[in-house]
This record gives structure tokens, sequence and C-alpha cells, in this order.
């Protein structure tokens, strides 16, 4: 078997905005029954044909690394982390639409990673209210995936996508925004009778993502 190309990406992000949960969805194509904290950086793949059924069909060996720890990490466990940014291909940044600071945070994940770890002079998430040039000579992909969006009423939910849409463009970075898809059991396995089976909400740059 002929050897396959390796892409590496790194997904970045604070604890509990649900990293682990999308990694696993993506490489096993199933849900993370009982997700846990990441200690480190767990890394899992996926094998993706890219152009499929064309003649510029080609195939990757995808890694996502998935790195565990807080942006407000000592020093010691930032240097530690480093050593996971080496020869990287494309960063996924990771947030939940319901935790503002988890959006703001993505400015100092993306900086740790593309070694530029420096203060913010601005705040993130607000019309751009910071140098963007620091981004202007980045050679890698990025990609922002807001998790959590269904969580948001629907009164909140043009001002939320307004301004996670700000955090792209400051990051000159495609968008996706998740909602749960979302099924209820009872502690039999037994679905309640009753209740929907999913709950959808579509349209835009939103994708669905079920967990049970």
């Amino acid at each position: 078997m002929a050897s396959l190309d390796r892409v590496k990406v790194l997904v970045l992000g604070d604890s509990g905005v649900g990293k682990s949960s999308l990694v696993h969805l993506l490489c096993q194509n199933q849900v993370l029954g009982n997700p846990s904290w990441t200690v480190g950086c767990s890394v899992d793949v996926r094998v993706h044909d890219y152009k499929e059924g064309t003649p510029e069909e080609k195939t990757y060996y995808i890694e996502f690394w998935d790195v565990g720890g807080s942006v407000g990490s000592a020093s010691s466990v930032k240097s530690t982390r480093a050593v996971f940014y080496n020869s990287v291909n494309g960063i996924i940044l990771v947030h939940d639409l319901t935790n503002k600071k988890s959006s703001q945070n993505l400015y100092r994940w993306s900086l740790e990673a593309l070694n530029r770890d420096l203060v913010p002079t601005g705040v993130l998430v607000t019309n751009g209210d910071y140098d963007r040039e620091q981004f202007a000579d980045n050679q890698i992909p990025l990609l922002v995936i807001g998790t959590k969006l269904d969580q948001i009423h629907e009164t909140k939910r043009h001002e939320v996508l307004t301004r996670t849409a700000f955090l792209a463009e400051d990051f000159n970075a495609e968008e996706i925004n998740l909602v749960i898809e979302k099924r209820y059991f009872l502690r039999d396995g037994n679905q309640i009778p009753g209740f929907p089976d999913r709950k959808r909400f579509g349209g835009g740059t939103l994708k669905s993502l079920h967990y049970d």
C-alpha cells in the first residue's frame, strides 16, 4: 500500500467547549458517550479522500490534535504545550457560543499556537477592536467552530451570530456554528415517549451535531 500524505490539524479552545466530542465525531463517525477532560493532548485520526471520484482524488491521513489546558496556564504549562504546535497544517478554533469568554480566549489560543504569545491590546469580539495585522501574514488555514447554538434563546441568536461573524473575520477564517440534535433516554436505554426525536435549527452556516 502506498504511503499516505499526513496532515496535522490542531483543535484548540477552552475546556468544556466540546473539542473532544467534535474530534471523536469527525474521526469515528459516532457520538462520544461520556467525554472526559483532556490532559496534555489527545490525537485521533481520519483517512480522507480529497476530491473523491475525480481525477484529482488524493487520500490523506489526517491527525486531529486535541490540546487540553487553559490559556491562563502557567508559563511552564504553555512551554509543554508548545511541543504540540510543530509542523501544523491547519487549526480549528472551538468556542462555546453560550460562553463569551471562550470566544475571547480564542485570540490567545491562536497567538500561542502561532508562536506569538502576546498580550491582547483590545477586545477580540467587539467589531474588530484590536490589530488584525497580527494575523495578516499567517499562512496556516484557520476554522472557527461555535458549539451549543441551540442553548441560546432565539431572540439572542442574531446578536451572538453577528459577534461570531466578526470573530471569524478577524482571524480571516471560515466559520461553522453547530447545533445539537438531542435524544432523550431513560436509565434503561429506552427513548422517552412523547419527546421529540431531535431538535433542529438549520440554515446559513449552521451544522447539526448529535449527541445522546
